[in-house]
This record gives structure tokens, C-alpha cells and sequence, in this order.
């Protein structure tokens, strides 16, 4: 009964977003049916499984066991603003861009380097992305990456999801490697050990690489286009994914932002010179007005130094060689306030806000809004580019009255989102999240090798982040290495590239993307319905697909290893 039960929200939830049978209230958009769910999530919590029923020590005015239950969802909502702030800055950023004239400028540029959609799809989708994960994560490189995309006259639905698609190879090594030197930590690996895991999970996503590309591109493209232009991906693809798996062997933090750099370098000087890629492509993008261009005479790296400062001030805030890492995310309070039965509320120098002991329990949340990529670097940048792209008032008045017009809706699904999060989480061994892990693994047996991404994925569908699915989800996998005599290291490299896997279909990061790029759930009136006009649900039905072919080679691919 409680397995079925902790299945009821996740599988209420897919149905309720994606049903292939539209009513006038189906499927609903994200905005309605996260929060439905979470309050679901929340009654199954009160009422079945009960989390720190067992304690004793309740204050005044909360019954037990309901206080961990609220914390959790205080918890939730207050973690929804890290990706709030996230969409508020990627949008803030492209709209003050627009607004300059700068976007038109920059888009115009990739075309003048090449009018390859295939290029353009790699260039940005791929190696832009792939160098964007392994300084920040936090679903950044989409939210950067797609916004360019659909300036260049793509699809937006399409581009978000092949954005998705090609964000999961490079993964692993996100935000400086902080999947496996942070999010493997607790399994109580030796250094020597993490390295391998780390090694294995390069190659292994490598492998993967030679496929992903071309499945995100089938999303966008029509197979003929991809297929006269395949030397280009190939040859694109193991210029990243080589440097990347090199560098694996000798360090966690770094492979993805290597990879992202030579594959950039090196895809832009295959598409200057036309390499592998095919001699009459079909137009994807569409013409830039001239008469729009001549309102905004600078030139392409002005306009392109809004995307420059941001990837310099992700590159200082991110390395931690730099000594600007240590400072921002420290949790040393400078000043905190008691707010008794409620918790304690503190701030550091470096501006990394928290709220511990919610409720008189052990939940506490922190959000570091100085490393965050909200503050910095949009906000920062956007404000810089005022001046610097010498944008009039009212540009900049309605770039930020659009921005927050357009994220009402995606902060409620955001709240929504992360409330179920945590609730799903709550409980520990017999949190639901757990459960439905345990009954994989029991399922599986001896076969275990070929479910272990798919929980690994599982965690990132939850969280969102390959980082929390290992700290949520190793000790599992590691048990069950152990039970199965399975080499730990191979396991929890399947775990880990699971957790880059899930990047596809995890909701919040669907979410925010399509908040930055604009999409809608539904048709408005006098539109014609299309079945992928939609929002979330669309992207997730473009999604899923790949991601369960990624996690059988990623199966596949740990045997031979």
C-alpha cells in the first residue's frame, strides 16, 4: 500500500500534464497541476506516512508528526526561489538584449558564420551549453542557450527540448564536478576511487555523445538535413566529448568546462569552413530586418558583451582558483534573528541567506544569492548593459515590467514543483522517494546494471539536480553493489550518468525554460490547437524518448566497461 502510494503523486502528476486525450480541463498547465499535486503529496505525508511521527519533542501548537511536514513544505517553497531567480535573471538578461537591438545583432552573427541550421543547433545547443554546465549548472545553459535559438527563427517547443536533450551529456561534471566531489562525498570513497567513478561516467556519457546529438537534432531537423550533415556532428561531437574524457581521468571539476571550449573552437571553425556539413541546407532561421539593424550601429562584440561578462563572471564566481567561490558561498553568519517556534533566520558577508531549525525540526534551507546565477551574473550584467549597450528608459522600464509579467505563472509551477520535492523526499529510509527506489532494485535482482541510471534519473527528476540525485541515491546504490557483489564504482557511475539523464525530463528545468523562453500551456483564443504548442507537456513528450535510449547505452556501455 505505501509503495503505491508514494507512486500515486508522480504518476497523477504525468497524467495530469501530458494526457492524450484533451478535455476541456485537460491536461492542465503547470501552474495548476504541480501545486495540486503538492498538496496531494502533503495529505499522503499527513495522513499515511507520518514522517518523525516517532518524536516527541513538538513545540507548542504542533502536532506530531505534522511539523516535519510543514517544514518540509516551508522548505519547498522557500527552494523555489534559487530557480525563480534563475529564469528571472536569464529573462531580465534577453530582454534587455532585444530591447538594445543587441539579440538581432548577435543572431545576425551566427548566420553570417554559418546559415547551417546544423551549425547553429551545435553551436549554440551543444558546445555553448556543454562550456555553460561545467561552470554553473543550476539549468542555466538552457535558459541561455534557447532564448539565442529561438532568436535564430527555431521552433520554440523544439528548442527547448533539444536544449534538454544535448544538457545531459556534460552534466556529471556540472558547476566545477560538484556532482561527484560533493554529491558522491557521503558513500566514503577514497580520492583514487571518486576519480574512477568520475572516469568511468566520462566515458560512458561519451559513448552516449555519439547519439544524443543526433536524437536532439531529430527533434528540430528533418532526418535528411541531419544526415547530409553528419561529419559535422561527428566531428563537432568528439571534439568535445575527447578533451572531456581526457581530462576525467585526471580531474572531477574541469572535464565538462574543457569539453565545452574545444568543441566550441573547434565547431566554429568547422562551420566557418563548411566541414561535414551538407552544401544546400534548407533555411531554419528566419531573416534578420534590415531596417531594425540600422537602429543599433555597433558591432558584434558589443553586442555579444552581455554573453561574454556573463560567462567570465561564471568563470570567476564558479573556479575555486580564483578565491571568489569560498567567499560566496561560505556559512559563517555575520547576523542571524531568532523567530522562535518558527526557526532562526541568518545572513553571512558574502550574502548566503538561511533559515535552519524550521519549525523546531532539523529542516533548514540556504541560498548562496551571490553565487545563485541570479544576482550574478544577470542582474549585474543587465543593469551594465544599460550604459554600456546605451539602452533608452523605456527599453529598460519594459524589459523589466515584461520579465515580471512573464514569470507569475512559472513561479507558482516553481513552488509547486519544489514543495512535491521535498515532500517526496521527507522521511528518510521510508520517504516515498525511497520506497519506489527500494522496489527498483528489488525488481531488477540480478539485472541490476540496467535500472541503476534510471534511479539515478529518478532523483533528478525529483530535485532537478544530479548533485542531490547522488547524495539522495548512492548510499542506495552502493548497498545494492555490495548485496549484488557489483563493482561500486561502475554502479556509481551509472548513478551519476542517470543523474544527467534525468536533466531531460526533470520538471522544474522544464519549467523554467519554457518561463524563459515564453511559451504558454494552452493555445489562446483564435489559435489554432497543435500538440505542441503547449508548454511543459510538450517538451516532456519530445523528451522522454531520449532519455530512455540514453539510459539503455548507458547499460549497454557499463557492461562492455
Amino acid at each position: 500500500m505505501s509503495l503505491a502510494l508514494a507512486i500515486l503523486p508522480l504518476a497523477l502528476l504525468i497524467f495530469l500534464m501530458t494526457s492524450t486525450r484533451p478535455r476541456r480541463w485537460l491536461p492542465l498547465p503547470a501552474h495548476i497541476a504541480l501545486p495540486g499535486v503538492a498538496v496531494l503529496a502533503y495529505l499522503l505525508q499527513l495522513l499515511w506516512f507520518r514522517a518523525g511521527s516517532r518524536t516527541t519533542d513538538a513545540p507548542p501548537g504542533l502536532a506530531q508528526p505534522g511539523r516535519w511536514i510543514h517544514a518540509a513544505a516551508i522548505d519547498g517553497a522557500l527552494s523555489a526561489l534559487t530557480p525563480i531567480g534563475i529564469v528571472f535573471g536569464a529573462v531580465l538578461l534577453f530582454k534587455t538584449m532585444e530591447g538594445s537591438g543587441a539579440m538581432r545583432v548577435l543572431t545576425g552573427r551566427i548566420r553570417g558564420l554559418s546559415p547551417h541550421p546544423v551549425a547553429q543547433l551545435m553551436l549554440v545547443g551543444w558546445g555553448f551549453s556543454f562550456l555553460i554546465e561545467g561552470l554553473c549548472g543550476f539549468g542555466a545553459p538552457a535558459a541561455l542557450a534557447a532564448p539565442i535559438l529561438v532568436g535564430l527563427g527555431f521552433p520554440p517547443v523544439r528548442v527547448a527540448a533539444m536544449c534538454l536533450i544535448m544538457n545531459s551529456v556534460p552534466v556529471s561534471f556540472g558547476a566545477v564536478g560538484t556532482p561527484i566531489w560533493f554529491g558522491l562525498g557521503e558513500v566514503g570513497l577514497s580520492s583514487e576511487e571518486l576519480l574512477t567513478v568520475g572516469t568511468k561516467a566520462a566515458f560512458i556519457n561519451a559513448i552516449a555523445a555519439l547519439v544524443i546529438p543526433v536524437l536532439a537534432l531529430r527533434v528540430v531537423l528533418p532526418w535528411r538535413t541531419i544526415r547530409a550533415s553528419l561529419g559535422f556532428i561527428l566531428f563537432m561531437t568528439l571534439a568535445t566529448v575527447l578533451p572531456y574524457a581526457f581530462m576525467a581521468m585526471h580531474s572531477s571539476e574541469f572535464p565538462s568546462i574543457i569539453g565545452g571550449i574545444s568543441g566550441t573552437v573547434v565547431g566554429a571553425l568547422l562551420a566557418y569552413k563548411r566541414v561535414g556539413l551538407s552544401a544546400s541546407p534548407e533555411p531554419a532561421s528566419l531573416p534578420i530586418p534590415e531596417s531594425e539593424d540600422t537602429e543599433h550601429p555597433f558591432g558584434p562584440m558589443r553586442a555579444a558583451s552581455p554573453i561574454i561578462a556573463v560567462v567570465l563572471l561564471l568563470a570567476l564566481t564558479r573556479i575555486e582558483q580564483f578565491g571568489l567561490r569560498a567567499l560566496l558561498t561560505a556559512d559563517s553568519p555575520a547576523a542571524d534573528l531568532d523567530l522562535g517556534p518558527a526557526g532562526n533566520a541568518w545572513i553571512t558577508p558574502g550574502l548566503v541567506v538561511g533559515f535552519r531549525d524550521i519549525l523546531g525540526t532539523d529542516v533548514a534551507w540556504r541560498m548562496a544569492l551571490l553565487f545563485v546565477p541570479f544576482l550574478i551574473p544577470f542582474v549585474l550584467v543587465s543593469l551594465l548593459a544599460i550604459p554600456g549597450l546605451r539602452i533608452r528608459r523605456e527599453a529598460a522600464v519594459s524589459a523589466w515590467r515584461d520579465t515580471l509579467k512573464r514569470l507569475a505563472r512559472p513561479a507558482i509551477a516553481l513552488v509547486g514543483a519544489l514543495m512535491l520535492v521535498k515532500l517526496m523526499m521527507l522521511g528518510g529510509e521510508s520517504s516515498p522517494v525511497m520506497l519506489i527506489g527500494r522496489a527498483m532494485a528489488d525488481a531488477a535482482g540480478d539485472s541490476w546494471i540496467y535500472l541503476a541510471p534510471l534511479l539515478g534519473a529518478l532523483g533528478s527528476f525529483f530535485s532537478g539536480s544530479n548533485t542531490v540525485s547522488n547524495l539522495t541515491f548512492a548510499p542506495v546504490q552502493a548497498a545494492i553493489a555490495d548485496s549484488l557483489d557489483l563493482e561500486i564504482t561502475g554502479v556509481l557511475a551509472l548513478q551519476t550518468v542517470g543523474g544527467s539523464l534525468g536533466n531531460m525530463v526533470c520538471i522544474h528545468n522544464i519549467v523554467a525554460v519554457a518561463a524563459v523562453i515564453g511559451l504558454r500551456d494552452r493555445p489562446t483564443a483564435g489559435e489554432a490547437p497543435d500538440a505542441l504548442h503547449g508548454g511543459v507537456a510538450s517538451i516532456l513528450r519530445l523528451t522522454i524518448v531520449p532519455m530512455l535510449i540514453y539510459a539503455a547505452i548507458a547499460a549497454a556501455a557499463a557492461t562492455l566497461l
